[in-house]
């Protein structure tokens, strides 16, 4: 189920777009419009008669409207803007109209159609998608007029037999393309209405002339057409207003067209399923309007985010690198007490022998302690013949990695200790660049500079970038902001009695980095960034084995923030953290991430829908800042630009597969779920500092402590 319910999230998400591009003629729509064509094939009696047309016999007769009364015909609504004022003027005159209202229209402001009919309004079709009917197959017509009439019984509960085509206008220039398809749409039953009298409103000439051109001469009756959407309708509410008052005063009457021809209603109640149909219809438009809206909104936040988090990498990061970079920076005296170093390993018998080789190489003095998690690989046997001068072993009963730092914690001699993964390889320098921030006491632990080490695939590379750009620039900016959210499991050092006093390595959650970090910030410790302690790190190698990793990491990190959220209420450090470090954590380690997709949604929205390139612009404009601040990150830590190279191409997939990834996470935990400590599958790929992949230097000598 929780790999199913991200799979129908996007679907249901797409589903919404796509019909919300529909209803807004964003697909499907033809706007092409046909010239004009003879008209020899037109009966003589129509091009000569009146405005309303009934072939519904097979007959063609055509019928004017009495002295003294006008129909006041409304096209292309319903507006929000428009519509309800024209109704007002209509309702202040006591007067009635015909709406010809569009299906895409009807669809989205129903609660306007019901108003018409309770207001005693008359209503017609004109189409659901408005193009030029003489352009478009039988089907198509079918088509326009099913859908329009589907969006009028989801509106109103009501079907009619009055219908207008778009474009048309006097009776006398009707031609041989639209005839045909008057004829066809009279014999499904609708009674065709153009008009006589056209205020030209379209063309916003001013409230005088619309009055002009809407009067019938010598008191003719007339079928008016106005238009209440399509633009601004300023004009024509305006003049509506004088119009009717005027005319009404000379006799004229304002009905409805049944009303005006003494016929029966053009309005037919609907039941039923077909009541139910428009009801559905009408609901999931509404649905995929509010759900386009909630989009829209949630890309604005993420667009502040994303944005305001590169600010913040930028500007922080520089700040960050000028104060530590800068000639004589010290943290304070300089440490060179001894360390401990934690190697937590469960059948890690590829990758432990270059771990412990790196660290024994180190220029700072070290005792190793690699604890073996009941590993069924011969881990802890590796170790033992590599017969290497301060490295232990500690065996103990698998229990997972908290259980195995919290173990090797108690064994350790000296009071800094560092951690690290049983993947992962330091340089000689590593360790003491770590320990340096120790020389100030407000210290309590240090992330390290975490790379990847196996970065010659191209998910190795998405990685590296991800590491470089994502993680360590981030780490710059969190330790200016002094609210650094995790200390790197492959590399981050603590003073014992930091951990002490928080309780150790917890077990509550899954990213025990994250835990731990979040505890020592609440204690009022500082954790900073040492950018020089670099270790090289095996990362995932298939897309199965990463999912599992950000899954773990994802799920672990809301966990973390769930079990600090009183942090938030708390005073001192605690509520430092809670009102400072947890909102930017939230919003920019799970709330940015999982809206991030949001940028691609709308790209291939706009790709599809358009404008195609305005948005292809704007993804590129993203793109562009993203490259930026990763080429600056890629400076900062000395790396080659080459691998940006598939930075594009990471935005594309690479984020999709994270977002999936948080997607699932956040399931699992509105699910109530609960995850274990998952294994990564290793494979040795990370070589030694200076060595080839994979190639172990020599022993040094000497015989493993138990």
């Amino acid at each position: 189920m929780r790999l199913l319910l991200p799979l129908l999230v996007l679907v249901a998400l797409m589903a919404m777009l796509m019909l919300r591009g529909y209803v807004h003629s964003e697909v499907l729509a033809d706007h092409r419009v046909g010239p004009p064509a003879a008209n020899d094939r037109v009966p003589k009696d129509i091009l000569e008669g009146g405005p309303v047309i009934d072939t519904r016999e097979g007959r063609p007769t055509s019928l004017d409207l009495p002295d003294r009364e006008l129909v006041l015909t409304f096209d292309d609504g319903p507006d929000p803007v428009w519509t309800p004022k024209v109704l007002d003027v209509l309702k202040k005159h006591d007067a009635h109209a015909v709406f010809f209202i569009t299906g895409t229209m009807a669809s989205r402001y129903p609660e306007l159609v019901q108003r018409m009919v309770d207001e005693g309004h008359e209503i017609g079709l004109h189409t659901f998608n408005h193009p030029d009917l003489a352009l478009q197959s039988k089907s198509r017509v079918d088509w326009e007029l099913s859908q329009n009439q589907l969006a009028l019984a989801g509106a109103a509960g009501i079907r009619t037999s009055l219908f207008r085509p778009p474009y048309s206008s006097f009776a006398q220039n009707m031609d041989n393309n639209s005839w045909p398809v008057t004829e066809y749409i009279g014999s499904k039953g609708y009674i065709t209405v153009v008009n006589d009298t056209d205020s030209e409103d379209w063309r916003r000439p001013g409230t005088e002339q619309i009055i002009r051109n809407a009067t019938p001469k010598n008191g003719d009756g007339a079928v008016v057409l106005m238009h209440d959407s399509g633009g601004d309708r300023s004009q024509t509410v305006a003049a509506l207003d004088r119009y009717v008052s005027g005319l009404q005063d000379k006799g004229y009457r304002f009905d409805t067209l049944t009303a005006a021809l003494n016929a029966p209603s053009a309005h037919t109640p609907v039941a039923g399923l077909e009541s139910l149909k428009g009801e559905a219809w009408v609901f999931l438009v509404q649905a995929s309007d509010e759900t386009t809206d909630v989009l829209v909104a949630g890309l604005a936040v993420v667009g502040v985010l994303v944005f305001g988090r590169l600010g913040l990498m930028l500007v922080l990061s520089v700040a960050h690198a000028r104060r530590v970079r800068r000639r004589g920076f010290r943290w304070g005296e300089t440490v060179t007490e001894p360390v401990s170093v934690l190697v937590p390993a469960y059948n890690e018998a590829k990758c432990i022998e270059q771990t412990v080789r790196s660290l024994v190489a180190s220029d700072h003095p070290i005792e190793v302690l690699v604890i073996d998690d009941g590993s069924s690989d011969g881990t802890a046997r590796i170790v033992e013949n590599l017969g290497l001068p301060g490295v232990r072993v500690v065996r103990q009963l698998n229990a997972g990695k908290p259980a195995a730092l919290n173990r090797g914690i108690a064994n350790a001699r000296y009071d800094l200790i560092v951690m690290m993964d049983g993947d992962t390889v330091f340089e000689p320098t590593t360790v003491r660049e770590l320990v340096q921030p120790f020389g100030d006491p407000r210290v309590g632990a240090v992330a390290g500079n975490a790379k990847v080490g196996n970065r010659d695939s191209l998910i190795g590379a998405w990685q590296h970038i991800e590491y470089v750009m994502g993680f360590n620039l981030d780490r710059r900016m969190y330790d200016v902001l002094r609210c650094m959210p995790t200390i790197p499991g492959a590399v981050g050092a603590f003073r014992r009695s930091a951990l002490e006093r928080v309780g150790g390595m917890s077990d509550d959650t899954l990213a025990e980095d994250t835990d731990i970090t979040m505890a020592l910030h609440r204690d009022g410790w500082h954790v900073v960034y040492a950018e020089k302690a670099v270790a090289w790190t095996e990362a995932p190698e298939s897309v199965q084995q990463l999912w599992s990793q950000r899954y773990r990491w994802s799920y672990g990190t809301m966990q973390a923030i769930w079990k600090h959220r009183r942090s938030l209420v708390d005073r001192g450090p605690s509520g430092r953290f809670g009102r400072v470090g947890l909102p930017l954590v939230s919003m920019f380690m799970v709330v940015a991430p999982l809206l991030a997709p949001l940028i691609d949604v709308f790209l291939l929205y706009g790709l599809v829908f358009g404008p195609t390139e305005k948005t292809i612009g704007a993804w590129l404009g993203v793109l562009a800042v993203q490259g930026v601040c990763a080429a600056y990150a890629f400076h900062l830590d000395k790396e080659r630009m080459t691998h940006l190279i598939s930075l594009p191409l990471q935005q594309i997939l690479y984020r999709q597969l994270m977002y999936v990834v948080l997607l699932q996470s956040w399931i699992t935990a509105l699910t109530g779920g609960r995850l274990r400590w998952q294994k990564l599958r290793r494979t040795g790929a990370v070589g030694l500092p200076g060595t080839g992949s994979g190639t172990p230097q020599q022993p040094v000598g000497g015989r493993s402590a138990r």
